[in-house]
């Protein structure tokens, strides 16, 4: 009876010692696209009122638990029956994720005036329709950010057995979203522990000048992030045409592939803004 619970438990550390040497390896494989998740949950859980900041990031970072939970079996599900479906949904994502740093790019260069008295009028309350388009916006990108994170995870042990794969992508999953989203909050709130510093220096010597870097910095990287973002947005679809269309991989080796990604995310991007932008003036508009 005593070597049997022994067994188990050599059994379980075995285990463990695979799923960690597993999981560090998928982490560095997901390390790229945790970099490109970072700046582009970083840059939508920004340009909130400062009360509002965290309950925000609670509520993405709600989505994004659920989006792993519901990603996570459906990949294995699918790797099992009908692997090709996992690209095709790849794609589709790639085109969506495109489409967003497209629209970022169009709203800044032809309706930013009038996007910016929107935001400011907005943002004025709690739970403002504005705050909640920008929580499932970021929900929904974290999706498609979410099932590539996972995919490349499962890529990377299917050479293992069934229950170190399981355990790896739920670790993998599980890590990138505390570790970006622990990130992106301490981002959001470097303000805050400036005025602290300031605060706890009565106005002098290194804690003021740390504090006062801190708080002038925060504007400067939230712009940086919504920079980053953007192209993070164009470099992560891009790389998903060029890692799963034989085609397209193949075309232009040439170039440089960041390079690549970057023009084939822009490309897709324009051709999916100006298709739904004739799709919305094609539908019959609804009367008020």
């Amino acid at each position: 009876m005593a070597s049997g619970f022994f067994a188990i438990l050599d059994d379980i550390a075995a285990l463990m010692d695979d799923v960690a040497l597993a999981s560090k390896v998928a982490t560095k494989q997901t390390a790229g696209i945790l970099g490109d998740d970072l700046a582009v949950n970083a840059e939508k859980a920004t340009g909130f009122l400062a009360s509002r900041e965290v309950p925000v990031l609670l509520a993405i970072m709600k989505g994004s638990f659920i989006n792993k939970l519901i990603i996570v079996p459906i990949a294995f599900v699918l790797q099992a029956l009908y692997p090709p479906a996992i690209t095709v949904i790849l794609i589709l994502g790639g085109l969506y994720l495109a489409y967003e740093g497209m629209e970022k790019i169009v709203e800044f260069l032809f309706h930013r005036d009038k996007k910016a008295v929107e935001v400011i009028a907005e943002q004025d309350q709690k739970d403002s329709p504005n705050e909640q388009a920008k929580i499932k916006s970021a929900v929904a990108t974290d999706f498609i950010l979410s099932i590539e994170i996972v995919i490349i995870a499962l890529g990377s042990v299917l050479h293992q057995t069934l229950s170190v794969q399981v355990l790896t992508v739920s670790v993998v999953a599980i890590i990138a979203t505390l570790g970006v989203y622990g990130i992106v909050a301490l981002i959001v709130r470097m303000d805050d522990l400036g005025y602290k510093l300031i605060k706890r220096s009565n106005e002098k010597g290194l804690l003021n000048f740390t504090g006062e870097i801190l708080v002038k910095a925060l504007p400067i990287v939230i712009k940086a992030l919504g920079i980053v973002g953007t192209i993070a947005l164009l470099l992560v679809s891009g790389g998903i045409f060029d890692h799963n269309i034989a085609l397209i991989h193949q075309s232009l080796p040439q170039i440089p592939g960041m390079l690549k990604q970057l023009l084939l995310g822009i490309i897709a991007g324009l051709l999916m803004v100006l298709f739904l932008g004739i799709g919305k003036k094609l539908l019959p508009k609804k009367k008020l």
